[in-house]
């Protein structure tokens, strides 16, 4: 097995030993070299060519930063990995305009640090494999028209964010198109918290602006993730709430659809009006919901007001936690609710907290697992347009939609 090379940049005197000692416990990392100031870390990287650089924040002549952006520019094929001891937001954008792939705060588990790397170098591997797929991509993709995606469900719990994030990354890596995540769960949003993001300013800074909402305001006030999408987060504090309304979403959107090209909206667990107005201007909806009677019973009331608002026809309904543990089947769902089910998430909770509580989405470093491929099926949908009602009435079987139960 080729082991993945790491070239170490840092001048701090107490990372001595610590990185061998960390590598010599793994079969398939390997340090090619270690360099204690920006200089050799750039004249390094042109002679050994690593998998992954690693540098310091606090690297000297020059500094991390200015290290990164260099070597980005001139090999943009490996991926680089900034270590801090700062956690402000502004080192972090920094870093992502610089070009890293990831910022790592001190402490860190060693863990921490290896997953890390295995993971810029992997998603590395699969970015160059999609660039040699890009012109048949871009034929596929090159007259589709700006997306609006909507993730909406009537019942708190039933996974809207878990969905949104993961779903905005995927398309994110699976198009490498610009993608945008808005945050319009406006008193209790949580997608900053998903993904381990502290806003300074949100959603509700912006409304408040004297000057007209255009892409260049917009920018300023949207945050960007190492995972390559955009977000525009959901007032820090709930009573904020107030000061945003439907007109201001509807503006907001309409700007980020002229610049994006998948807008990708997380919602309260409620119609409100400016969730209406979300869904009013989406190409697509999303609405998810879990395996209870409660919130069988909810989407149920949901599907009859989007019927009456004109909204079925591009409305996809997906069912979270789908197992046959509850006594309930996925087939007793769509007969209940007279409407097929375009796509199944298996459950698995303790993926999934364990992913939101470290703000790492799932999505991004358990590929593998069965809730990121049914991600990957969904963010398929998304992107290819199909899932309504009218494909799945057309589709002979659907064998493939309950794989999940034999």
């Amino acid at each position: 097995m080729d082991k993945i090379r790491v070239l170490i940049a840092s001048d701090l005197v107490a990372n001595e030993g610590y990185y061998l000692n960390v590598f010599s416990s793994t079969e398939d990392l390997k340090i090619v070299a270690e360099v204690n100031n920006g200089e050799m870390a750039i004249k390094k990287t042109e002679q050994l060519l690593p998998d992954v650089l690693i540098v310091d924040l606090n690297m000297s002549a020059p500094d991390g930063i200015t290290v990164t952006e260099k070597v980005v520019s001139r090999y943009p094929n490996i991926p680089t990995i900034i270590i801090s001891d700062r956690r402000d937001l502004e080192y972090f954008k920094k870093a992502m305009q610089a070009g890293a792939k990831d910022y790592l705060v001190k402490p860190f588990l060693d863990e921490e640090l290896t997953d890390c790397i295995r993971r810029v170098y992997h998603n590395e591997k699969k970015k160059l494999a999609a660039l040699e797929n890009s012109k048949i991509l871009n034929v596929k993709h090159k007259h589709k028209a700006p997306q609006i995606v909507t993730v909406f469900g009537t019942k708190g719990g039933a996974g809207k964010t878990t969905l949104s994030v993961n779903l905005a990354i995927q398309i994110a890596k699976e198009t490498m198109k610009k993608v945008v995540l808005v945050d319009l769960d406006l008193q209790f949003g949580d997608v900053a918290v998903f993904l381990n993001i502290l806003p300074k300013k949100s959603i509700s800074e912006l409304v408040q602006e004297r000057n007209k909402i255009d892409i260049d305001l917009l920018e300023s006030y949207l945050i960007p993730h190492l995972s390559g999408i955009k977000i525009l987060p959901a007032p820090i504090r709930p009573e904020d709430s107030e000061l945003i309304n439907a007109e201001n979403v509807l503006e907001i959107l309409t700007v980020l659809r002229n610049h994006y090209d998948y807008v990708i909206i997380d919602t309260p667990p409620f119609f409100h009006e400016t969730t209406l107005g979300a869904l009013d201007i989406s190409n697509q909806i999303v609405l998810i919901m879990s395996m209870d009677l409660p919130a069988i019973k909810n989407m149920k009331l949901s599907l009859d007001l989007l019927d009456t608002l004109h909204y079925k026809d591009k409305t996809k309904l997906v069912l979270n936690r789908a197992s046959e543990d509850f006594g309930i089947t996925p087939r007793d769902v769509e007969n209940t609710l007279e409407f097929n089910l375009a796509n199944l998430m298996p459950s698995d909770g303790k993926l999934v907290v364990k992913a939101a509580n470290r703000g790492v989405p799932f999505i991004m470093n358990k590929t593998n697992s069965k809730i990121s491929k049914a991600i990957e099926d969904i963010a398929k949908m998304v992107i290819e347009d199909y899932g309504y009602q009218k494909d799945l009435e057309a589709s002979k079987s659907k064998r493939s939609l309950f794989k999940f139960f034999g």
